[in-house]
């Protein structure tokens, strides 16, 4: 096992000591490769040092411009920041380098969704979707963006296939009674509100969309 490989399984194990010492004694014995830099990047990222991960990603970044792991390392540390702008354009960068994940891709659907550019989060968020199709987040993400950008109809298909993978999804089921809500479906809307307060008693939301369908049935 070469020595990244190693420091990676440390940092698996969060021995975080031993995962440094074996990323500087890369860097030290190949100081023009960007992956040592990346790496450790990667690793003082994971204990919260933002200040010197990004220095670390810039380093990899000046020596080889290509390097879409640095950029993406540097969406994750502005998008940790909710420097939304700044996550944007490095995911985008990751991107437009070739690298083809389900996160990169969720990420940068929701840098623009904190923008509350919901249109142009729709088609990273389905691309996250495409590639981790059993990720409830992601399709929980997509369906909001999709409410959001008042595609509801899409957006109820997409909460109703978060509930396959996640049965108790509490906002997936609050999302389908603000629907049916919409629509007038009064007594599916009830039954939605009701299970994600059965799922999540301190559901505020749906406890006030509980109350105000309740009221609408009664007249």
């Amino acid at each position: 096992m070469d020595k990244n490989k190693q420091a990676i399984a440390h940092m698996q194990e969060n021995k975080f000591e031993e995962a440094a010492a074996l990323f500087t004694e890369v860097i030290e014995e190949n100081p023009n490769d960007p992956v040592g830099y990346i790496n450790f990047g990667n690793l003082l990222f994971h204990v919260n040092d933002l200040p010197r991960a990004q220095r670390f990603f810039e380093k990899a970044i000046e020596l080889d411009e290509h390097a879409a792991t640095a950029y993406y390392g540097l969406g994750n540390l502005f998008y940790e920041q909710a420097l939304y702008p700044k996550a944007q354009e490095n995911f985008q960068k990751a991107v437009e380098l070739g690298l083809e994940e389900a996160d990169v891709y969720f990420l940068l659907g929701m840098t623009f969704q904190h923008q509350e550019h919901y249109k142009l989060a729709l088609p990273y968020l389905l691309r996250a979707t495409e590639l981790d199709p059993e990720d409830a987040d992601s399709l929980f993400q997509y369906g909001l963006t999709l409410a959001q950008s008042d595609h509801l109809k899409d957006a109820e298909e997409i909460f109703r296939k978060v509930l396959t993978i996640e049965t108790n999804h509490s906002d997936a089921n609050y999302n389908l009674g603000v629907i049916a809500l919409f629509e007038d479906r009064l007594e599916q809307a009830l039954a939605f509100f009701e299970e994600a307060l059965r799922i999540q008693p301190e559901h505020v939301l749906a406890a006030n969309g509980k109350e105000k369908t309740e009221g609408l049935l009664k007249k």
